[in-house]
């Protein structure tokens, strides 16, 4: 039996979990159990049970995408792990997650804080205050991508380069 080449890690998975875990946190955390604001709180004050109905739709709208995220990832995961033998450093994961995480927060944050300003992070709060928590989840955010950078760079010169050991899998 020949060798096989060592793969790469798929960083496109760890960055897709990521995103899912991400979107999911903000979506459990701060929608559902803080109450801190819906995905329209802001343009669509929840002040009658007709816009409550409207923002829930869009929370829901927003959980459906989180879920697709994650399932790609795990799907490229899949994929990759199928294929050769695989010896990837463990930091590869946790790292290409945080740095997933951290895009999220950093895209969501500007996008829907700053730019639309469809939500804030904590409505509950008050107003004088919201730019505060608004800050706080870009320098969250920023800390994520940095650190799950910095891991996964360690992760990859880790991760030997070497001929992997003959695909035990073949011929099943």
């Amino acid at each position: 039996m020949a060798s096989t080449p060592v793969r790469e890690f798929p960083i496109s998975a760890g960055i897709l979990f990521g995103l899912g875990l991400g979107g999911f946190f903000d979506g459990i955390v701060l929608h559902q159990l803080l109450q801190w604001h819906h995905m329209l709180s802001s343009a669509v004050p929840p002040d009658t049970v007709s816009n409550l109905r409207w923002n829930v739709v869009w929370d829901g709208a927003f959980h459906a995408s989180t879920y697709i995220f994650t399932v790609l990832g795990l799907v490229i995961l899949w994929h990759a792990s199928r294929r050769a033998t695989l010896r990837w450093s463990w930091k590869l994961l946790p790292g290409t997650i945080l740095m997933g995480w951290g895009v999220f927060n950093l895209v969501e944050g500007v996008l829907d804080h700053h730019l639309l300003g469809i939500h804030h992070v904590n409505e509950t709060a008050p107003r004088a205050q919201w730019i505060y928590w608004d800050i706080g989840f870009l320098v969250w955010g920023a800390a994520m991508l940095v650190g799950g950078w910095l891991l996964t760079r360690a992760g990859q010169r880790e991760t030997p380069n070497a001929i992997a050991a003959p695909d035990s899998r073949r011929g099943r």
